[in-house]
């Protein structure tokens, strides 16, 4: 059965918070694994500039995936252009919780946790964000959990920036094969670091 992963994408976005996760589903399918991966918006929009500058084109709108992968990016600088100016604009907060409500797993990667807190999702849910951000959290009533990466079920959330490596990898693991993930891994030549939490 085909797994449709969409990777929510937003002016201000960090980098490598988006395309790390981008890059490792998509290495999976070379491997096997069925997943489809896009990169997607709220709105219809031709480009979105990311928080050092790049430019780049995403696939379409957000539909109805089996897992959303929330980045982040700008929190603690509370750039209005990112993560901080989202939450406090309450949109991407909104339809991460509708996808939320009609089942979809949430990932989040970084202060992407953020925008999941922000839309009510972490009420006494094991989760973890950048460094930055983990009081930030706590406030929003999250258990936080010293890992690289937290599985609490239908919500998975990672540390900062690069955790989103290990998180994308993970998700390869536990949604088509601990086999595919090592090859991904192998392919990127990176090794997984840090602690997977697991409910």
């Amino acid at each position: 059965m085909t797994t449709h992963i969409e990777i929510l994408v937003f002016n201000g976005v960090d980098e490598l918070d988006a395309l790390a996760p981008y890059r490792v589903l998509h290495g999976a399918i070379r491997f096997g694994a069925e997943f489809v991966v896009k990169l997607v918006t709220l709105e219809p929009v031709e480009t979105v500039t990311a928080s050092a500058g790049l430019v780049f084109t995403p696939d379409g709108v957000l539909g109805e995936p089996d897992i959303l992968v929330v980045p982040g990016g700008g929190w603690a600088t509370r750039d209005p252009i990112g993560a901080w100016g989202e939450a406090q604009r309450g949109v991407i907060p909104a339809a991460i919780g509708s996808q939320a409500a009609r089942g979809a797993t949430i990932a989040t990667v970084c202060t992407g946790g953020m925008l999941a807190a922000y839309a009510d999702l972490v009420t006494g849910r094991n989760v973890v964000t950048h460094h930055a951000a983990l009081g930030d959290l706590r406030a929003r009533g999250a258990n936080v959990i010293q890992a690289r990466v937290v599985d609490d079920g239908d919500l998975i959330s990672a540390g900062g920036v690069t955790s989103g490596l290990d998180l994308a990898l993970y998700l390869v693991e536990r949604f088509a094969s601990a086999e595919i993930a090592a090859k991904v891994g192998g392919m990127l030549e990176y090794e997984r670091r840090g602690t997977v939490w697991r409910r």
